[in-house]
Formats: structure tokens, sequence, C-alpha cells
């Protein structure tokens, strides 16, 4: 029972902070600073995301087929490459190394 308690309590918290979203005043949203920081958030956090899912496993600091994969992507995106590819050649690294042997 406590357990949905806790579950509604979260929803509500996170319903009253979209909320405040609509309280900020446009002139704060409209100001060219607030948009370089909100996108500097963004790639901030996509990029700890990745690392996060691409070193660690449960809560343990790994090194897998996932660092390989990784890695390649990360050579595609240093050419350009368009971003389907960047995702191919990633897979392709990890099953590479998966067939190498790697776990």
């Amino acid at each position: 029972m406590s357990l949905w308690i806790w579950v509604l309590v979260a929803a509500l918290l996170a319903y009253l902070t979209k909320l405040l979203g609509y309280l900020v005043p446009a002139k704060v949203l409209a100001n060219p600073r607030m948009s370089r920081v909100a996108g500097t958030l963004t790639i901030g956090l996509l990029a700890s995301l990745t690392v996060v899912n691409a070193a660690a496993t449960g809560t343990a600091v790994v090194l897998d087929a996932r660092a390989g994969a990784l890695a390649a992507a990360a050579v595609a995106l240093w050419f350009k490459a368009p971003f389907l590819l960047v995702v191919l050649v990633g897979a392709l690294a990890a099953a590479g190394l998966r067939l190498l042997g790697w776990p």
C-alpha cells in the first residue's frame, strides 16, 4: 500500500514541476542565454546517459563490447557520418567484438 502512496506523490510532484514551468515569464524564456543553457544541459544529460549505459552493468563498471561500439560510433561521428550509419557502425563493432570473444 505504501508503495502506491509514493508513486502518487512522485506523480503529483512531476505534475507540479511541469505546472511551474508555465509560470515562468516569457521574457526569461526568450533570453538567448536561456536557450544556450537549455541546449547545453540537454547535451550533457544525453552524453552522461550514453556513458552510463555503455560502461556500467548494475553497480559495476565494465569494459565490454559496448565500449568498443561506443568508440566506433564516436569515430563515425568524427567523420560526420549520418546518424543511421553511426548506429550501424556501433552495432557492427559490438557484434564483431562479441564474435571475437569479448563479453
